[in-house]
């Protein structure tokens, strides 16, 4: 299991003449602080350092030892010519890139249209054709929304490795996971990219639990991460969202004992699945040893 951000960050509270590179370098260090793997350079890369996809993903992977994803926005939902960013994907398995995250958010408007769904089809073959044996991970991220209409082999007709489903705003992407073939890994966008919203831990590691057990996928295949951006909320409700991230999957990891220790006694009633129903009861029932 692992947690890892979908979207940008807000930028960190470093002075005016805080460079790019040193911003970069602050959200690199909150993500690796809070357990967050891959990361990512959350948009924080300046106008006039924009350089390529490629160039950007070379920057920061310098400043980290972590593994650095690279984020693209897919042709069904940008302007570029598949053909165009295919390149750019190819560039990034020759550099060593080892997952690259291609954003659909226009995917949750496809629904039944025939000609929605073979042009998204087209597009993602394109996009993809001939990166099978580059050892690039090309995973598939829809957010602000649910795609489930469009069904799972409309979204998986390219050969994406894992998509990762904003869960908060569109719940019925659940449908999607479920039905995702089982060694299609899963990202469930569980945290809230909402200035408020639920934050709970709890929430977050049913959500791995839950991905895990859809046609015995299993752990391996399974992270939590934001539903969207976090570049509209402070800096220090990013930080804390991200450490609920990394603490859900510790605790996910754990023993049933430890995470009824850890986490809030009223939710394990009603988010015992999050838990492990058995496991919890046991723990629950265990007489208190004479003082």
């Amino acid at each position: 299991m692992f947690a890892t951000l979908l979207g940008a960050l807000p930028r960190p509270p470093l002075g005016e003449g805080a460079t790019s590179a040193e911003l970069v370098a602050a959200g690199l260090a909150a993500q690796s602080e809070a357990g967050l793997e891959p990361v990512v350079d959350g948009g924080l890369w300046g106008d006039d350092d924009a350089g390529t996809v490629v160039e950007r993903w070379r920057a920061t992977a310098d400043l980290t030892d972590r593994a650095v994803k690279a984020v693209v926005v897919g042709p069904y939902s940008s302007e570029v010519e598949p053909g165009a960013l295919n390149a750019v994907l190819q560039e990034l398995a020759a550099a060593g890139c080892p997952l690259v995250e291609v954003h659909e958010p226009v995917a949750a408007t496809i629904g039944e249209d025939p000609a929605a769904r073979e042009r998204f089809v087209r597009t993602q073959r394109r996009l993809l054709d001939g990166l099978d044996a580059s050892g690039l991970h090309a995973s598939l991220a829809i957010t602000g929304g649910s795609a489930d209409r469009a069904g799972i082999e409309t979204l998986l007709a390219a050969p994406y490795s894992s998509v990762a489903l904003d869960l908060v705003r569109g719940p019925d992407n659940w449908r999607l996971a479920a039905a995702a073939p089982r060694a299609t890994g899963i990202v469930c966008g569980g945290m809230t990219a909402d200035e408020t919203g639920d934050e709970s831990v709890e929430v977050l590691i049913y959500a791995l639990n839950y991905a895990a057990s859809t046609g015995g996928r299993g752990a391996a295949r399974v992270g939590i991460a934001t539903a969207g951006s976090l570049a509209g909320v402070p800096w220090d409700v990013a930080v804390r969202r991200m450490r609920r991230l990394g603490e859900a999957v510790r605790l996910a990891e754990a023993s049933p004992d430890e995470r009824a220790a850890a986490l809030d006694p009223r939710a394990i009633s009603i988010r015992g699945a999050a838990l492990g129903r058995s496991g919890v009861r046991r723990a629950s029932r265990r007489p208190k040893k004479p003082s």
